[in-house]
């Protein structure tokens, strides 16, 4: 099994790789860029990937990578995927995001990779905004995105279904919901609540933690729980469709800044910071993922207080 993640070097992407190369059947193939987070990948023995230097919206480069590693699986993570950059950044996070699958599409079209399957890394942010009455959320659900970010996957996710349609690409198309874990970059709330926590116990900061929004609730899921249902849906999964992936429980940010906070001595001070709100958030997001679930018997097997107390470990051991 040949196996392509654009993205490799990612918080998702990388420990995706960890889990392919465990399957010990899987040839893994990523795509990297000058500015990548390598040390995301330093778990992995060296030799035991092939990397490609692609800037996915080369079309040149993504053509000669697809050529070159001929994937039966191919896992598009790649995007920019930081919801509070995309108010900054509205036109790069559409053009990065919808190009580069593009670009990826049309490469699998003109080398004729009509057997390989492609999973599209959608996102919960596309639903935006929902309503009480439509909790949990179903993959019937409007989509009405509330920020850049959120109508950039829609595109993604739409393309995906558009391409399948119209050329026959095999494209499997996952929403997954809120997920976390070791490695998540630090703009992200979760990980960036651990790593002030671990500034403070090393007494790099002053003994209070800043936040934005925390009334909004999410539906968290363990990293390395995604990963493997990342698979299954290539695996399982129908062309063409799409798949919700989530718990279907929820937790409000406050909630899990309570679980953070039980895991330290150190007594923290919490004081909101204005610059951490957005122009509008999603309040409420809960996955429904009936159809995943029945399609591939995934179920995730990681608590998310295990998850939160390997994420500030992870911090622990890095300021």
């Amino acid at each position: 099994m040949r196996v392509l993640i654009t993205g490799i070097t990612g918080f998702v992407g990388s420990h995706l790789a960890e889990y392919c190369l465990s399957r010990g059947d899987v040839e893994i193939f990523g795509t990297v860029r000058w500015r990548s987070r390598m040390d995301n990948l330093s778990e992995i023995p060296e030799g035991s990937i092939t990397l490609f230097d692609c800037d996915l919206k080369d079309t040149v480069a993504v053509k000669h990578c697809l050529h070159e590693s001929k994937p039966d699986y191919v896992f598009h993570l790649a995007a920019q995927s930081f919801v509070p950059t995309s108010w900054k950044a509205p036109v790069e996070t559409v053009v990065t995001n919808m190009v580069s699958e593009i670009n990826v599409f049309e490469a699998m079209r003109d080398i004729k990779l009509f057997d390989t399957r492609i999973q599209i890394a959608g996102s919960s942010e596309e639903y935006g905004l929902v309503y009480e009455n439509e909790l949990p959320i179903k993959e019937t659900n409007p989509l009405r995105p509330l920020s850049p970010y959120g109508v950039s996957k829609v595109g993604q996710d739409l393309l995906g279904f558009q391409y399948h349609k119209s050329y026959g690409i095999k494209a499997v198309r996952t929403r997954a919901f809120n997920h976390t874990g070791p490695r998540r970059g630090e703009v992200f709330v979760s990980s960036n609540f651990s790593k002030q926590i671990a500034m403070i116990e090393k007494g790099k900061q002053e003994p209070v933690i800043y936040v934005g929004n925390l009334e909004a609730r999410r539906d968290f899921t363990d990293v390395r729980d995604i990963v493997k249902a990342y698979w299954l849906a290539l695996e399982k999964c129908e062309p063409g469709e799409v798949y919700n992936i989530g718990t279907g429980k929820t937790i409000s940010i406050r909630e899990m800044l309570d679980i953070l906070l039980g895991l330290t001595s150190v007594e923290i001070e919490i004081k909101q910071d204005p610059t951490r709100m957005r122009p509008s958030d999603v309040m409420v997001l809960q996955a429904d993922a009936t159809k995943f679930r029945e399609a591939t018997g995934w179920e995730p097997q990681i608590p998310l207080e295990k998850t939160l107390e390997d994420l500030l470990n992870y911090w622990r051991e890095r300021v």
